[in-house]
């Protein structure tokens, strides 16, 4: 199997299993508990949550453990608005955000509060001087994905948050990392925004844990309410297996990130050139000087992307059309066409994304496949 469709989910490192097994037999004592098993479980999420910090360059105290990328962003965009409502009622962000903030601030559309969806450039990236002309008094949050989850193009966050600092101290940045933790460096105090989203199934982690980092002294409003669990903003017994988890998923990520990039970055360089070299009428659509190096997005014209992973879904192969939280509808790459091109573009276009576990040889074994698919498909289509 050769398994390129790692911005989707990742398979677990083996530590990661081994960790969450041992948790799951020995280790499941409620972190709300006064007894031992209680202290000692509520004592090793605290460790976790105090390692994650440090490898963000941030205080343990800003780590708040959620259930995924999209619960984060949903706590941040909604419990800013709700605090900050009083004070204006602009938001800003950008016509390529992932659903799970796309659709949130569609909730707002329409209502007291006026939202503005930034065109980009070619790649996804943020128009900053379009940016700059908006952000005014009445602008309470702006919030940008940190690489966009279909081109892999990385926003520039730092100058983002300059121009918003300046522009209007008191508006809230709010950043989108499920796509970038894991694939680039990241140093939140660095950034210097107010909120950061994370996925733990995308490092090689388990499904269903996340954290969301609010800066020290920023208060929100919560949205869900119980037992006043991570300090109240995020209520409900913890996940302990899967916090556990994912802490030793960003242990394995400490070490070997420099390398993986590299490796990642070696993959990419010999795929896009055999594709180039061996496979006409394509485009890579992805920025390849400011990008993710484990992310591709290349369109085949005169073919459809979604039969181009059937094809190879025989060979046990396994690629995507778009993100998968929206890939049940079907429908060709929707940032490409938010982008503007044209149907024979994003209804041929794949996105592939490698991990540390595919070699040269899966990518020459996956190219030689690519191309039969695509000369067939033709054909048919041609006909």
């Amino acid at each position: 199997m050769i398994y390129l469709d790692n911005c989707a989910t990742t398979k677990p490192r083996e530590e990661v299993v081994e960790a969450m097994t041992i948790a799951l037999r020995e280790e499941y004592g409620n972190p709300s508990s006064l007894h031992r098993m209680g202290m000692e479980m509520e004592n090793k999420i605290e460790s976790i949550r105090s390692d994650i910090a440090s490898f963000l360059n941030v205080s343990s105290e800003e780590i708040y453990f959620t259930s995924g990328g999209t619960e984060s962003n949903n706590i941040a965009i909604q419990s800013i608005v709700k605090s900050k409502s009083k004070f204006g009622k602009k938001i800003i962000t950008s016509i390529v955000e992932h659903s799970s903030v796309e659709n949130v601030y569609k909730q707002y559309k329409g209502s007291e509060f006026d939202v503005v969806f930034l065109k980009c450039d070619g790649y996804g990236n943020v128009d900053l001087e379009e940016l700059e002309n908006e952000i005014d008094d009445e602008t309470i949050l702006v919030s940008f994905v940190h690489v966009n989850n279909e081109l892999g193009s990385i926003n520039d966050i730092k100058a983002i948050s300059e121009i918003v600092k300046k522009k209007n101290p008191k508006t809230h940045l709010h950043v989108d990392g499920v796509q970038a933790f894991g694939k680039i460096d990241i140093d939140l105090k660095e950034l210097n925004i107010d909120s950061y989203s994370i996925s733990g199934h995308k490092i090689h982690g388990p499904k269903g844990v996340g954290l969301l980092y609010l800066k020290k002294g920023i208060n929100i409003n919560p949205i869900v309410f119980g037992g006043n669990q991570e300090s109240g903003i995020r209520s409900g017994t913890e996940n302990t297996t899967s916090i556990i988890g994912f802490g030793k998923a960003v242990e394995c990520l400490r070490v070997l990130l420099d390398d993986e990039i590299e490796h990642k970055s070696n993959l990419r360089k010999h795929l896009v050139n055999r594709i180039e070299n061996e496979i006409s009428d394509i485009r890579i659509n992805t920025d390849l000087n400011n990008s993710a190096s484990a992310i591709t997005n290349i369109s085949f014209l005169n073919t459809r992307g979604e039969v181009i992973l059937h094809y190879l879904e025989n060979d046990d192969i396994y690629i995507s059309t778009a993100s998968a939280c929206c890939s049940n509808t079907k429908k060709p790459s929707s940032v490409l066409a938010k982008l503007g091109y044209d149907n024979t573009i994003t209804e041929g276009s794949i996105r592939v994304c490698t991990s540390y576990e595919i070699s040269i040889k899966d990518i020459d074994y996956f190219v030689d496949r690519l191309k039969l698919a695509v000369e067939e498909i033709r054909k048919i289509t041609m006909r």
